[in-house]
C-alpha cells in the first residue's frame, strides 16, 4: 500500500556518473532527502534496508509501441506498463502507429485517457506525422506532449512520410522534437523483390538484414540529418543498427546542447546475424538485426557518445504471427521487461559500467526530452527509483514473463541481476515478483 514515507537504507546509490553508500527519503511523490544516515523519526516511517542492492533511478524508455487501442490482442497499455515496471523502467514514451493512428488531437488524448486510467508507469505519447496532416502538428502543445514521430521507412497506411516537401515543410514549421525511423523506402523495395524472385513468401530470415540493408538506412538517416542542418529542426534518430551510421553523429558537445541526437535499442545490442538461425523470426526488427561488426561498432559509438540513448522499441506481436513465413512474420518483439537486465549483464561481462547505464537509460532521455523532474536521484526529483540486486540469478521462462503476447526473444536465458523493488512517484508499486495495488503513475511533463 502506498506509504506516506518510506526511509531506503545502506543503499548503492548510482546516479551521475558516481556510486556512493547512503540513504534516501521519500516523502509523498518525491524524494525528501539523500544522505550517508537518515534516521526514521517516527514509526509511520516505512524503512526499507537496501543492504548490498543498488538503488537506480527509474529507466525511461524512449521508444515503445504498447498497441492500444486497435491492436490489443498483441499488448494493452496496462498490460505492457506493468512488464515495464517489473524491468525497472518507470517512465514510457509511446509511439503514434496504433489502430487508429494518433494523427489527430482527438485520438492523442483518447490515448492519453487510456494511460491515465490503467498505466503502472509515468506516461507520454508521439504525435504521428503524415503527408497531410501539418495543421494538426502545428495544433501540438510542446509543453504536454513528448514529440512528433516521422516514419521515413516502410509503415502501415498513411504514416509514411515520403513526400520531400511535405517533410522539409514539417521540419521547418514544427517546434516539436522530431524522432525519426530512418529506412529508405526504394532500396526496401528493390532488395525485397530481389529476393521474392528467387524464395517467393518464404524467404530466409536470414536474407531480413539484406533487404533491410545497411544502405536503406544511410540513405535515409544521412537525408535526414541534413534537412535537420538544413531547417534549424530538433531531431532523434531512433533505433541506430549499422556502424555506417553512427559516424553520422557527433560526441563533441554535451547532450543538452545538441541539435541531433541518436538512440540504440537492446537487441542491436545484443542480437548479431548469427542469431537467425537459432531465433529465426522471433528477433525479426526494423530496422534489420545486422552483422556482428555492426554490433560492435554501435557499442563503440554508445561508449563514446555518439549515441545519446538505449531504448526497446518493445513491438509485441502474437507468437502464432512470429511464426509465419517471412512475408507475413510482422516485425517486432517485446523487451519492456528485460531490458535492464540485459544491460546490467553487459555490465557483468566488463563491456559497460553502471553508470554508463544509468546515463544513458535514465539520465539522457530525461535531458533529451526535457523531462520535468525525472531521470535522477536528486532532492525535490519525483521518486522513480530502482532496487536492484546484482547477484540473485534468474532465468526468462513463460511462467514469468509478463508481456499480453506471453513470449520473449530472451526466453531461457539466465540474467544475474534481479530487479526486487520498483517505486513510482513515491510509491513502492513492485516487490519481490508482486505488484502492489497501488496506481502512482503521472503523465509526464516537459521543461520546454
Amino acid at each position: 500500500m502506498k506509504q506516506k514515507t518510506i526511509l531506503i537504507k545502506n543503499a548503492h546509490i548510482v546516479n551521475e556518473g558516481s556510486i556512493f553508500n547512503g540513504d534516501l527519503l521519500i516523502e509523498g511523490d518525491y524524494i525528501k532527502e539523500i544522505s550517508q544516515s537518515i534516521s526514521a523519526k517516527s514509526s509511520n516511517v516505512h524503512v526499507i534496508d537496501a543492504e548490498g542492492k543498488y538503488l537506480l533511478p527509474g529507466a525511461i524508455d524512449d521508444q515503445v509501441h504498447f498497441r492500444e487501442p486497435g491492436l490489443t490482442q498483441k499488448a494493452t497499455i496496462e498490460t505492457e506498463s506493468k512488464a515495464a515496471i517489473a524491468g525497472g523502467i518507470t517512465s514510457f514514451i509511446e509511439m503514434p502507429n496504433t489502430n487508429p493512428q494518433t494523427t489527430t488531437i482527438e485520438k492523442l488524448e483518447e490515448k492519453f485517457d487510456i494511460a491515465a486510467r490503467t498505466s503502472a508507469a509515468n506516461y507520454s505519447f508521439m504525435f504521428g506525422g503524415t503527408n497531410d496532416n501539418l495543421d494538426e502538428i502545428l495544433k501540438v502543445d510542446a509543453k504536454n506532449v513528448a514529440g512528433l514521430k516521422l516514419f521515413l521507412g516502410s509503415s502501415t497506411g498513411n504514416m509514411l512520410v515520403d513526400d520531400p516537401m511535405v517533410l522539409e515543410n514539417i521540419f521547418k514549421n514544427t517546434k516539436l522534437l522530431i524522432s525519426v525511423h530512418c529506412e529508405d523506402e526504394a532500396t526496401i523495395q528493390k532488395n525485397f523483390q530481389q529476393q521474392f524472385d528467387t524464395f517467393g513468401d518464404a524467404i530466409p530470415i536470414s536474407y531480413h538484414p539484406i533487404i533491410r540493408s545497411e544502405e536503406a538506412c544511410y540513405l535515409s538517416s544521412s537525408r535526414a540529418i541534413k534537412l535537420a542542418q538544413k531547417t534549424g529542426a530538433r531531431l532523434h534518430v531512433f533505433h541506430l543498427s549499422t556502424g555506417k551510421e553512427t559516424n553520422l553523429f557527433s560526441n563533441k558537445i554535451p547532450l543538452k546542447d545538441k541539435k541531433i541526437t541518436a538512440e540504440v535499442c537492446i537487441h542491436h545490442l545484443w542480437f548479431s546475424d548469427k542469431d537467425y538461425e537459432s531465433k529465426g523470426t522471433l528477433i525479426k526488427w526494423n530496422p534489420a538485426v545486422k552483422t556482428e561488426e555492426d554490433r560492435l561498432q554501435l557499442w563503440e559509438a554508445l561508449l563514446d557518445d555518439r549515441i545519446d540513448v538505449i531504448a526497446t522499441d518493445h513491438a509485441p506481436h502474437t507468437l502464432e504471427e512470429k511464426k509465419n513465413l517471412y512475408t507475413s512474420a510482422p516485425s517486432g518483439g517485446p523487451l519492456v521487461q528485460h531490458a535492464l537486465p540485459a544491460m546490467l549483464e553487459m555490465y557483468h561481462r566488463g563491456v559497460i559500467s553502471i553508470e554508463k547505464i544509468i546515463e544513458k537509460m535514465c539520465h539522457n532521455p530525461a535531458i533529451l526530452f526535457e523531462i520535468e523532474k525525472r531521470g535522477f536521484i536528486k532532492e525535490g526529483y519525483f521518486a522513480d527509483l530502482v532496487l536492484v540486486d546484482l547477484n540473485n540469478p534468474w532465468t526468462v521462462t513463460k511462467d514469468n514473463i509478463l508481456y499480453k503476447c506471453g513470449w520473449s526473444p530472451f526466453e531461457g536465458t539466465t540474467f544475474k541481476s534481479r530487479i526486487t523493488h520498483t517505486f513510482v512517484n513515491g510509491s513502492l508499486v513492485y516487490q519481490n515478483s508482486k505488484f502492489t495495488d497501488v496506481k502512482a503513475a503521472k503523465r509526464l511533463t516537459f521543461n520546454r
